[in-house]
């Protein structure tokens, strides 16, 4: 056996150690839960506690938590000892099935958005036993790990993990009901798979301590661009640094163990910039290894020394990090609804699964823009190196050939049948050797699946995927409803007439060409679809009636939680950019400027000195009066930012607030940094105060 095979999911509590440790009956019940997604039977639960209890306790764990996502972003976790008094009084380890289904952690401090005040602090965790529990390490110290949904004491909803649940429920429901429109009456549960890509950065730990802005805002602010960027493009699919291939390998090791299927490792096009892909897994498991792997990449990478950064843009003109989510839709027989097949019928149930996709980015573009916005993720959408905040979708020259066939059918007939079920199953020879891929659309048909490229490198996952499963199951309820309304005909030829009439209605968002160029956005426009550039005008999209309406119908959030939603994203905004505009005005006034000070001096000494031996230098009285006009420069910059951020606080409304930092504040730090980075070209290393680009990019 090799290693990896002998390590892989030892501290997960995974379907070998649920077989090892229960009942023949109640491991049966519990993998039936697993599967259906239904709340755990009482009968079994203390078993499973008292299993989960002694595997975890086998394995050095001395306590437990429930996990959960908080719509802060990351994970939250609080830990409790496997102790209690017996009768006796004395203290036993003990795990109770009560305490491995609920928990009650104080929840006043996580982001509400208005749904509860401070002193209401009741919030729930609840287990997800379709995610298996695990163990996490540091030093000596073991934990079992629950994942779990976070529900305030009213039901409402606290996280990113309940919706994402709740719209793979909406899906399998519409999808079934299709199914068996379509005679499928093996599809039991539809099956939604994910496979996110992690891009990164990696640092020295040396330099990084250098960086108050890289250390409080995850990001640098200031940062003149260095004399070899990626403009070689010499570091993507490079050979591997051998300090970083050690970390990788343990890195590897460590995901192994857990149980995460880690596949692919590679430089990504910046200097210091990587990225690792999974295997692809079913949607809930992925996004909770998503978020497990990025916690790990950070411990692993501080035993090497190093830096783990996820922001989606640390770096000014190099390519920022995303996180392409693959996304596919099936059902429990295996079969993939986006993957052509020999069977005609299949077939059209992978057009209307297209059509779906493309029903729901017609209408709900503008949502799928707001999954995704954030601060940081901002400054990487619609810049030339990520997709554009334009949602479109790319399906390749073949296909989009084959929609164009079917949109300009006139009738339906046994050879036109043929022939689209003919051209389909082509696909996927085309796709594989002669379909290119166009890194410039957010969302790419990709063969069997669908890339949704615009999700920022440090988001969970969740929540893009969460509205992809969304505006399936608005399109295929929409399908299912003009189907409904052709019954007793041929459903081949009533699919393939509902699909001539979604896709022709549905052809502003196919876009197959540069996403990046202007011609595009004015073309966009034109069409109508929104651009909204930052994350106060996307999050807009969650007041209109028919996103709050598809929430409320497919019950992933109620109208109270969606406008608490907003609020949380907008209030979240704002506090990251108080912080980066407060740390930009304090490094610029206690770091830059005495560095700038420190060169003037030493130029203006050496003028001085010069004249006292009788020299006049021209040169270094000029160099003195253009250092003196960028220091003037920075503390203008430095000043007129704090003006900002006074300003901010006389506007009335979050919104408001925002919106006035997204522009007036972005334009007032531009002008700072330009003032900033001139400063750091012409002064001397030595006073300096911190890494420049041209290290933090090369040196481990």
């Amino acid at each position: 056996m090799s290693e990896l095979t002998a390590i892989f999911g030892e501290l997960t509590f995974n379907r070998a150690a649920m077989q090892e440790k229960l009942s023949h009956d109640t491991y049966s019940k519990l993998i039936s839960t697993i599967y259906s997604g239904n709340p755990i039977e009482n009968s079994i639960a203390e078993e499973v506690a008292h299993a989960m209890k002694e595997w975890a306790i086998g394995k050095g764990a001395t306590h437990f938590t429930h996990w959960f996502q908080p719509q802060r972003g990351g994970t939250a976790e609080k830990h409790d000892a496997f102790i209690s008094y017996s009768e006796n009084g004395e203290i036993i380890e003990r795990f109770s099935a009560k305490q491995l289904i609920q928990s009650e952690p104080d929840a006043s401090s996580f982001p509400s958005g208005g749904i509860r005040s401070t002193f209401e602090a009741r919030g729930y965790t609840a287990w997800d036993p379709t995610s298996p529990a695990f163990l996490i390490e540091t030093g000596r110290s073991k934990t079992l790990v629950i994942p779990s949904v976070f529900l305030s004491w009213t039901g409402d909803v606290l996280d990113l993990k309940t919706p994402f649940l709740r719209s793979l429920i909406a899906l399998n429901d519409a999808g079934i009901k299709l199914q068996r429109m379509l005679g499928n009456r093996l599809s039991k549960k539809i099956v939604v798979n994910c496979g996110p890509e992690q891009e990164y950065f990696v640092v020295s730990k040396a330099l990084y301590e250098s960086r108050p802005d890289l250390k409080i805002c995850g990001r640098t602010l200031f940062g003149a661009p260095p004399a070899k960027g990626q403009q070689m493009e010499d570091h993507y699919f490079g050979a591997i640094h051998p300090k970083i291939i050690r970390f990788m390998a343990d890195l590897d090791h460590e995901l192994y163990r857990r149980g995460i299927p880690a596949k692919t490792r590679h430089n990504e096009v910046s200097p210091n910039q990587f990225e690792i892909a999974p295997l692809y897994e079913e949607a809930n498991l992925a996004i909770d290894h998503n978020l497990q792997t990025m916690d790990i990449m950070r411990q692993v990478g501080l035993k090497h020394d190093l830096i783990v950064i996820m922001h989606e843009k640390p770096f000014a003109g190099v390519n920022g990090s995303g996180k392409h989510v693959n996304w596919s839709i099936g059902d429990n027989t295996g079969t993939n609804y986006l993957e052509p097949s020999a069977s005609p019928l299949k077939n059209i149930n992978f057009l209307l699964t297209l059509g779906a996709i493309l029903l729901g980015v017609d209408k709900f573009g503008g949502l799928l823009r707001a999954s995704v916005a954030d601060a940081g993720n901002d400054h990487r959408l619609g810049a030339n190196e990520a997709p554009p905040a334009i949602m479109s979708i790319y399906l390749g020259e073949y296909l989009t050939r084959l929609i164009d066939e079917i949109e300009s059918m006139n009738k339906v007939t046994e050879q036109v049948i043929a022939n689209i079920n003919m051209g389909v199953r082509n696909l996927p020879k085309i796709a594989r050797d002669s379909s290119d891929r166009n890194r410039t659309s957010p969302i790419a048909f990709t063969g069997n699946k669908f890339e949704f490229r615009a999700v920022g490198s440090s988001q969970n996952p969740s929540e893009a995927t969460t509205i992809l499963n969304l505006i399936c199951t608005y399109g295929y309820n929409i399908i299912e409803q003009r189907l409904n309304a052709s019954k007793g005909k041929d459903i081949r030829e009533s699919a393939l007439m509902v699909l001539k009439q979604v896709f022709k209605e549905t052809r502003k968002v196919r876009f197959e060409g540069n996403g990046y160029s202007s011609e595009w956005h004015r073309e966009a426009e034109k069409l109508g679809l929104p651009n909204n550039r930052n994350t106060p005008a996307a999050m807009n999209a969650f007041n209109d009636h028919s996103v709050v309406e598809l929430m409320e119908k497919t019950h992933v959030l109620t109208e109270r939680e969606v406008h608490a939603k907003v609020e949380i994203k907008l209030e979240t905004y704002l506090k990251t950019k108080e912080i980066e505009y407060k740390t930009a005005v304090n490094m610029a006034r206690t770091l830059i400027l005495p560095a700038i000070n420190k060169q003037l001096t030493q130029t203006a000494k050496a003028a001085a000195a010069m004249k006292e031996a009788g020299l006049t230098s021209k040169t270094l009285l000029e160099e003195s009066k253009i250092i003196e006009k960028i220091y003037i420069d920075v503390k203008a910059g430095a000043d007129a930012m704090e003006k900002v951020l006074e300003k901010s606080s006389t506007k009335k409304g979050l919104h408001a607030k925002t919106a006035f930092l997204g522009d007036d504040g972005e334009a007032a730090l531009a002008r700072l940094r330009q003032a900033v980075d001139t400063a750091e070209e012409i002064t001397a290393h030595e006073f300096w105060p911190m890494a420049k680009y041209q290290d933090l990019l090369t040196s481990l």
